[in-house]
């Protein structure tokens, strides 16, 4: 027993003289630093939540090596660059990141790192089940892939339920009913998200959205609907739209639509007989349906008016004192409401959410979270820098961005 422990003393001596520097000190790689996400300091309680899309696809992450529809519509070829340097895509605007795929690793390691530091709170995710139909089953794995990230930043989620689509379940023989399909899309909600820690709860239930109701329009399909789940959720519809689900409501959301008119009456009107309501904030509405050849144009927009449509919409959220605000998107570009930094508007309208949120103590890092994900991406064969950048991000999600930018410098 006495020879072990002398040779155990021995080589525990070798480990740290083997890892110390000359001078005697212990190099970087033995200090053990705390990069667990940490929320962002803030002055405003509104509870801010980004609308989230995860339907983007591209040649390289496609199967069939082709562009996903949302970049291309009917008649636009993402393979095709312009003089500019930026691909033929279905929108009036273009990503700073240029187009994506939505299940890309690096792609929702920027946007999430972004959204933190802008003082979002959470994510809002357009949800279309569990079924392979259409573009379905890419939606859902994309959107497990950014939940997997979403704790790692520190952000919540809630899904937002896509109705609107179960005839298309029905069709391809898939479900006997639209009730029963969204019965086992709920039963899989329960299962796999609403049980998460940073799952989003009110009033000490899962938050569930729809957008709608579109194809189940009366309470007793919404009872049938949501029959086996336990508790049931905090279950919000579109505006004006809670009485197609009758007691199964716990309130409705506001949207975008034409004017601002249409948000001071929700507030003045709506708000107050709700028991949860949640407001709406956006930058503009300009869609690409007609351009795109995806449909004819929706026929009204709202003019971006170089920030100033944000501002307004933000002051009336301010002034209703809501509790909830649905930033409205993130990345809808063939509906042009997109707060993700553009070509167009580099990151003025994160920089407005920043100033309503009242963030504080982070200065401004949003170009040093870009050069982060062109990082990623120009050095994605290198295991050293890679791992370096691990850290970076370590350093933005626990709060010590001056680190993350001194690091970055180095690299």
């Amino acid at each position: 027993m006495k020879k072990f422990m002398t040779v155990f003393i021995a080589m525990i001596y070798m480990v740290l003289l083997t890892n110390c520097s000359n001078d005697g000190k212990k190099p970087d790689t033995l200090v053990t630093e705390n990069l667990a996400p940490v929320a962002v300091e803030k002055t405003n309680k509104t509870k801010i939540y980004m609308h989230y899309m995860t339907w983007f696809e591209t040649n390289e992450s496609s199967p069939d090596h082709k562009w996903g529809y949302h970049w291309t519509m009917a008649n636009k070829n993402p393979n095709t660059i312009n003089a500019n340097g930026q691909r033929d895509i279905a929108s009036h605007y273009y990503p700073l990141i240029g187009p994506y795929h939505s299940g890309d690793k690096e792609v929702i390691e920027n946007h999430l790192l972004l959204m933190k530091y802008a003082g979002i709170d959470g994510l809002l995710i357009d949800w279309y089940g569990t079924y392979n139909v259409n573009d379905y089953a890419m939606i859902k794995e994309n959107t497990e892939q950014l939940i997997a990230m979403l704790d790692k930043v520190g952000l919540e989620y809630a899904i937002v339920y896509e109705d609107r689509f179960l005839g298309n379940i029905v069709q391809a023989g898939l479900a006997p009913t639209t009730v029963s399909a969204a019965k086992t899309d709920f039963s899989y909600l329960q299962s796999n998200y609403f049980k998460d820690a940073n799952y989003i709860k009110i009033n000490d239930k899962p938050l569930l959205l729809n957008f709608g109701p579109i194809t189940l329009t009366t309470p007793a399909e919404w009872t049938s609907a949501l029959s086996n789940l336990s508790p049931k959720p905090t279950f919000l519809t579109l505006w004006n739209e809670s009485a197609d689900a009758g007691v199964n409501a716990s309130g409705e959301y506001a949207w975008v639509y034409k004017n601002s008119t249409y948000l001071t009456d929700f507030y003045k009107n709506n708000l107050p007989k709700l028991s949860v309501a949640m407001g709406s904030a956006y930058p503009g509405f300009n869609d690409y349906y007609a351009q795109g050849g995806g449909g004819t144009s929706i026929g009204w927009t709202i003019d971006h008016k170089n920030g100033a449509t944000l501002d307004e919409t933000l002051a009336l959220s301010k002034t209703a004192n809501v509790n909830y605000l649905q930033l409205i998107t993130w990345n809808d570009f063939g509906e042009g409401t997109m707060f993700e930094p553009t070509k167009e508007f580099g990151y003025s309208y994160i920089e407005k959410v920043k100033a309503f949120a009242g963030v504080q103590k982070t200065g401004s890092v949003f170009a040093e979270i870009s050069k982060l994900y062109n990082l990623r991406k120009e050095k994605k064969g290198d295991a050293a820098i890679q791992k370096k950048l691990d850290t970076v991000f370590g350093y933005f999600v626990s709060m010590q961005p001056e680190k993350a930018v001194q690091l970055l410098k180095e690299i």
